[in-house]
């Protein structure tokens, strides 16, 4: 059994004193409540507001969906009172908050978060994937600089206890050398952006140097209105030497959800609780388990986006710096599978090369017959 310090994190006391003045914060995109299935009923705001509010640092002061009834039963569900807007614009222009939550689907995270960059929005924390296209994506990122605004991102498992403590067994050198990390997952967009920004965290957020991506699709799979593959396979190396490899789609299993492997052992992720580690020091995979404690890490991640505010000079772990790292990947993968080649980073390709080769129809339902093209 492993004995590690973790860094200590913003902890919500109930019986803390309230501050003397609450963030004015505000939502767009509250969506419908989650008992309606399908991805059309997972409205991320009813995971966001009770986050944020869990903190006792915020007061919901406006909100905004281009349907009114959900709005409506937003306020209703939750017990609030809140000014209401059917358009992010209006809200921006008659509001002036602290932060704003983005939940939205993905292809308005562009146009809204830069417009909340551009209206002085301190804080702004939008939902993943960031963006449609990888220029989008970098066009965030500039508008954030610009206005000075934080801007992060839903990558809430960079808060999960055991995680955390897999990144402390790494950094401690307790498996030597990092040598290579593995993780499948259904898709490389909406699922992989997290395990992309996991597989970052636990190399200590490093540069990649190199991907080389395939990607294929037989149907039209769409999640939040998204384009996503049905099967792919993405490699890369960072730039300290680690490779790095994420299997999607139907048996792309590899038997844990994560294997972290270095030149004196392995750990495997088997939950979100439980690891277990393989190495030369008599530990033989016995499983370890790592509550989370009373705090989730929705609450977590909106402490540690809040403590930007009340700690200047503070930068959360889920800023738009690391976000972005995992996002170029996603895209660097399917401009590989397009340009059918090893791609170097810095990405150069701004679109989206996904929805380039279904349009084209190289990839898809319509798929076209290539018997030729290579060869």
């Amino acid at each position: 059994m492993f004995s590690l310090t973790l860094k200590a994190l913003p902890i919500n006391r109930k019986d803390a004193k309230m501050p003397d003045t609450l963030y004015k914060y505000a939502i767009i995109g509250t969506g419908i409540p989650h008992e309606h299935p399908g991805p059309k009923g997972y409205g991320m705001a009813n995971t966001h507001w009770p986050a944020f509010n869990s903190t006792g640092k915020v007061e919901l002061v406006a909100i905004a969906d281009i349907i009114p009834e959900h709005s409506a039963s937003f306020l209703q569900r939750h017990g609030q009172q809140a000014r209401e807007y059917s358009d992010y614009e209006t809200l921006l222009q008659r509001e002036n908050v602290d932060i704003v939550s983005i939940c939205t689907w993905p292809h308005l995270h562009a146009s809204i978060s830069i417009a909340c960059a551009k209206a002085g929005v301190k804080v702004i924390h939008c939902e993943k994937p960031m963006a449609i296209t990888w220029d989008e994506a970098k066009a965030m990122k500039q508008a954030a600089e610009e206005a000075g605004a934080l801007m992060s991102f839903g990558h809430q498992r960079r808060l999960i206890r055991l995680f955390q403590h897999v990144r402390a067994l790494i950094e401690s050198g307790s498996i030597g050398t990092l040598v290579q990390i593995e993780a499948h997952c259904p898709n490389l967009y909406d699922w992989g952006s997290h395990w992309l920004d996991m597989l970052q965290y636990y190399n200590g957020d490093s540069d990649v140097d190199w991907v080389m991506g395939q990607v294929e699709s037989n149907t039209e799979t769409r999640i939040f209105g998204a384009l996503h593959e049905n099967q792919g396979l993405l490699v890369y190396r960072w730039k300290n030497g680690v490779t790095g490899i994420l299997l999607t789609g139907a048996k792309s299993s590899i038997g844990c959800i994560h294997r972290i492997i270095g030149t004196e052992g392995i750990i495997e992720v088997l939950t979100e609780r439980k690891y277990r580690i393989f190495d030369r020091k008599g530990h033989n995979g016995d499983e370890v388990e790592v509550p989370q404690g009373d705090q989730s890490d929705h609450q977590l991640s909106a402490a540690d986006v809040i403590r930007q505010l009340d700690e200047p000079g503070y930068v959360s772990t889920l800023n738009i710096s690391n976000a972005i790292k995992a996002t170029e990947l996603y895209f660097a993968a399917y401009y590989s599978s397009m340009h059918r080649g090893r791609i170097d980073l810095p990405l150069e390709y701004g679109g989206n090369a996904l929805i380039s080769m279904f349009d084209s129809g190289e990839i898809g339902p319509n798929r076209k017959n290539l018997e030729g093209v290579i060869g």
